[in-house]
């Protein structure tokens, strides 16, 4: 029998505490649990706050350190038993850096940090990628991920298909079973699965040109409020800073792949840029819509990945710039600028001149 919500906060706030008292000797006060994990602030010879990541491992060092802000303390231990390679190494990147621990059964060890991770490449299909760009759609490159986006939403992907033993057009490297590569055209896994089945006989670049002008029209200046111009806003938002990246005060950008490969249209994390400033210098830039505590972690995690000796820029719309997140850029070895964009943004149009 599944667990209620209650109860599973009230476990997480448990195994919290217990945590605390075997690894670091302390017994916190108030634990509060969450559906994600727990997190406490322990009041003893210096104030030190700790964190249970469960669900979303990977995003709960931000949390962690906002709670640290507004506690005013520096000391901050995260307990994961996933994900605990990557948070030890996005701890890494800031002074006084918070502990990771891993957890194992019931006992935790210090987590050694993750290396930098390596990108695969795209598979080489220049025909497909040529027909995607002639359907009218930005393709992006992400962990070795061809797709095809409007405004950022994606609606098209180069998928592998059937193992064949000769070679053609879109087979990518020659081999003896070598992979058939094609298009398959929708908003995610359900949407490409489903048109392919409603629309299986209708020709692939008139499937995207119709999906994207269905997009296009629901990402545009002034459309009533619909799900295709909610999903992937951050991404909705790199896309307006590659056309306009005076914006951030860049001259020119690209995507970027982010340090963890994106889970799809509905996967709510930042999305990362690319490029030079007018005078040269490198830049990454991380996009993000919405108040997103693990901005600053995933941020400079996305400078270590791409460039670790680039510049670093969060934007966000201005409502979601909030003093949390700029004090946590400013603990940073390498602190981020935050950059505000208009909260009108999505009515920018154009490009830079």
């Amino acid at each position: 029998m599944a667990l209620d919500a209650d109860r599973i906060r009230a476990l997480h706030a448990a195994k919290l505490r217990a945590l605390t008292r075997d690894a670091l000797g302390l017994e916190p006060g108030e634990v509060s649990g969450t559906d994600d994990g727990a997190l406490a602030v322990v009041t003893n010879a210096e104030t030190t706050v700790v964190c249970l990541a469960h669900e979303r491992a990977e995003r709960a060092l931000g949390g962690a350190l906002a709670l640290a802000v507004r506690a005013g303390c520096h000391g901050v231990h995260v307990f994961a038993e996933n994900h605990s390679g990557v948070l030890a190494r996005r701890a890494a990147c800031f002074v006084s850096a918070p502990t990771v621990w891993q957890i194992d059964g019931s006992h935790a060890a210090i987590a050694e940090a993750a290396p930098r991770p390596t990108e695969p490449p795209p598979p080489r299909v220049p025909e497909l990628v040529a027909l995607l760009g002639a359907a009218g759609v930005e393709v992006t490159v992400e962990h070795g991920v061809i797709t095809g986006e409007v405004e950022g939403l994606e609606v098209a992907r180069v998928v592998a298909g059937a193992p064949r033993g000769d070679t053609a057009a879109g087979d990518g490297d020659a081999g003896e079973a070598s992979t058939q590569w094609q298009i398959e055209v929708g908003v995610g896994a359900h949407d490409r699965e489903a048109f392919s089945l409603l629309h299986a006989d209708e020709p692939t670049p008139e499937a995207i040109r119709r999906v994207a002008e269905v997009v296009r029209a629901h990402r545009s200046p002034g459309a009533s409020p619909h799900p295709l111009n909610r999903l992937s806003a951050a991404r909705w938002l790199r896309s307006l800073l590659i056309r306009r990246p005076d914006l951030v005060g860049a001259g020119r950008l690209r995507a970027a792949s982010p340090p963890l490969p994106h889970g799809g249209p509905k996967d709510p994390v930042p999305a990362v840029a690319y490029g030079l400033t007018p005078e040269g210098r490198r830049l990454v830039v991380v996009a993000c819509v919405g108040i997103d505590l693990d901005v600053v972690p995933f941020a400079a995690d996305a400078r270590l990945f791409l460039d670790p000796d680039a510049e670093l820029v969060v934007a966000l719309p201005r409502r979601d710039a909030h003093e949390v997140i700029r004090a946590m850029s400013a603990r940073l070895r390498r602190p981020a600028q935050i950059v505000e964009i208009d909260d009108s943004w999505r009515t920018i149009t154009g490009s830079s001149s």
